[in-house]
């Protein structure tokens, strides 16, 4: 589970900044993601029962707290839940941690890698064509921007349509258009996509971990604190 399914030199050869982002929905629970860096607020998408239901569940428990964000990518995605990072040592290789089981995949076309977005990491399609979700672990999108042209190669290079109204997003907003219709997107940070730009800047090692530990502790926020990020 340490490596998401993607083409990094394809990324390179088509190569955040802040806006306003999707409000939350009443039914939709919020997130608050707090960590070394800064706190983020996330909603979490009812599109998705399943992933909503299982990382809610995971929150309630405190399964996150404590545990690394253990995989950052600059211009990628920020990574983290897996259950061994909490007590790893100094430049352990990390990802194969956390639930044993998976979850279906819930991919929607509505939903898209824009920065910011939740999502759910998983195994490669080679051993896993149903393409089913980690039941811990998941990633946070920073992404960068395209032009128009770059986005139509990343359509013909993953055979995936890119709606107009996604292009305007990542050309302005910016994501990793190339994920789109391969991994379940859950959620959606609404609150410190600054937070998200600082822990992609950390100083990582080869394996993409940060060389100094960046910790979250997740939790639910209370329907009254939900005005806030109206």
């Amino acid at each position: 589970m340490k490596r998401l399914f993607y083409l990094l030199s394809f990324v390179f050869l088509v190569s955040c900044t802040s806006t306003k982002v999707s409000k939350y929905v009443p039914d939709e629970p919020l997130v608050k993601i707090e960590t070394d860096s800064g706190m983020m607020v996330a909603r979490l998408y009812s599109k998705t029962p399943l992933h909503q239901d299982n990382f809610v569940k995971h929150v309630k428990r405190h399964f996150y707290d404590g545990l690394l964000f253990h995989r950052v990518i600059k211009d990628f995605i920020i990574q983290g839940g897996d259950s061994l990072s909490r007590n790893a040592r100094p430049g352990e290789q990390l990802g194969e941690g956390g639930a044993q089981h998976t979850i279906p995949a819930e991919i929607d076309s509505s939903l898209f890698h824009k920065k910011g977005a939740l999502a759910a990491a998983r195994e490669a399609d080679d051993v896993n064509p149903e393409r089913a979700s980690s039941a811990s672990q998941f990633y946070i999108v920073q992404g960068k921007t395209y032009t128009n042209a770059e986005l139509n190669k990343i359509e013909d290079h993953f055979n995936i349509k890119i709606p107009e109204g996604h292009r305007e997003v990542y050309r302005t907003i910016g994501g990793s258009p190339f994920l789109d219709m391969s991994y379940t997107v859950f959620g959606q940070v609404i609150y410190g996509l600054d937070v998200i730009d600082k822990i992609a800047g950390a100083a990582t090692d080869k394996n993409d971990r940060p060389l100094k530990d960046i910790r979250m502790k997740i939790t639910l926020l209370k329907r009254s604190e939900y005005k806030k990020y109206q």
